[in-house]
């Protein structure tokens, strides 16, 4: 086991940082509530990336300026820096402006590129136009070329009240499951009220590290 984590770090050119990420098969996403604490009013978020101990490797920072926040709150562009836990940025999320009320086009639908390191792009998340899960069913994760690498499908109700969200990870070539992104069902107070959210992504330990990277990046859009 620790020879084959040995060999796949010394045979990927893996980005600077992200060399942790070789050694797990899970993430854990926890978003962090605001001291200052209004309904309604939208506030930068900050999140602790935890591994399946609940030991925290990351932390992501959102950089929104305030009427962006208030004017298009959940559905707003948005930068984002993780650091570890050296306070040193290893990656970089880009949320682009996307209108929000025409999702029959594709130039309306969500969309995310993640950079690692920072500046340097590693591939990017979409969201594909589906029927019967307008909001969330459907998402593609491409590498910097544009090639399609794997596709997530969601519920068909994603939302629903006591039951957690599943979203499932397919390889794009043989349409075989290779993990999860789930959504933690916490409790209609702390889910509508504090507005706490909990994600998880599992994946294959021995997965290319930049597709790991990029699932995280996944957890964000969804």
């Amino acid at each position: 086991y620790l020879n084959r984590l040995d060999k796949i770090i010394m045979t990927e050119n893996l980005p600077p940082g992200l060399e942790y990420l070789a050694e797990i098969d899970r993430v854990l996403l926890q978003r962090e509530t605001s001291i200052c604490i209004c309904k309604g009013c939208e506030w930068n978020n900050s999140y602790v990336l935890q591994n399946y101990m609940e030991e925290e490797f990351m932390r992501a920072v959102e950089k929104t300026n305030y009427c962006t926040r208030q004017l298009i709150c959940g559905m707003r562009n948005f930068e984002m820096s993780l650091l570890d836990n050296q306070g040193q940025e290893v990656m970089h999320i880009s949320r682009p402006l996307k209108c929000q009320f025409c999702l029959c086009t594709g130039s309306c639908l969500q969309s995310l590129e993640v950079c690692c390191p920072p500046g340097t792009p590693i591939g990017s998340i979409h969201q594909e136009w589906s029927i019967c899960t307008p909001f969330a069913g459907r998402l593609v994760i491409q590498n910097p070329s544009g090639d399609a690498v794997l596709k997530i499908q969601g519920p068909k109700f994603p939302w629903l009240c006591g039951e957690d969200a599943v979203f499932q990870i397919f390889t794009v070539e043989d349409g075989v499951q290779t993990g999860t992104i789930k959504r933690q069902w916490d409790g209609c107070c702390d889910t509508f009220l504090a507005e706490i959210d909990h994600f998880s992504v599992n994946f294959p330990i021995t997965m290319d590290i930049k597709t790991k990277a990029l699932l995280i990046g996944a957890m964000f859009l969804i």
